[in-house]
């Protein structure tokens, strides 16, 4: 089964794209490389039956298993140790980062109250997208019983070209609803 957005990548947007740039060799074409989706969650380090319940989620809404991030060092600021569990990431590849992206776009964007469109400052300048979501109640897999705190994630996208120009026409096209401006 083929991912109905890498599909979409590969017959529309890809030529679309080498067609807008003018590319003469078609492996610099922008596409997508991966998607990290993690939640910094150091305010649940001293309850494992938090995190645990943070990292189900987060797999559960990526599809894949999520670790949990460990810190590198002690901060005595933050009250954090070398070791603590501080956040759950997950990185997504290949089909799944695809079919991801697709749920994203067209089932949990569309659930969120009062939606204008996501940032277009979210740019690094090396062609890379992030942004955040406040709540993980917009996913369909999650249900709201099972959830002991409310959380945010931050969705970083990958892709493979170094120019913010680039990478935002790929995202437009793959369908990414981007808020109206600038």
């Amino acid at each position: 089964m083929v991912a109905r957005l890498k599909e979409k990548y590969q017959n529309e947007v890809k030529p679309a794209l080498q067609k807008e740039f003018d590319f003469k060799n078609p492996m610099l074409i922008p596409a997508l490389e991966k998607i990290v989706i993690s939640v910094g969650a150091g305010w649940a380090a001293k309850d494992s039956k938090l995190m645990q319940n943070i990292q189900d989620t987060i797999s559960l809404i990526a599809g894949q298993h999520a670790v949990v991030t460990v810190a590198k060092k002690s901060v005595a600021g933050f009250k954090v140790r070398e070791g603590f569990p501080v956040g759950v990431k997950v990185t997504l590849r290949g089909d799944r980062m695809y079919v991801f992206l697709d749920k994203l776009i067209s089932i949990a964007l569309p659930r969120v109250k009062d939606f204008r469109g996501l940032p277009r400052n979210g740019f690094d300048g090396r062609g890379n997208y992030n942004f955040g979501l406040d709540e993980q109640l917009m996913f369909p897999e999650v249900e709201y019983d099972n959830i002991l705190r409310t959380h945010g994630m931050n969705i970083s996208i990958t892709t493979t070209t170094d120019n913010d120009k680039e990478a935002f026409k790929l995202l437009e096209a793959l369908g990414l609803p981007f808020a109206k401006g600038r």
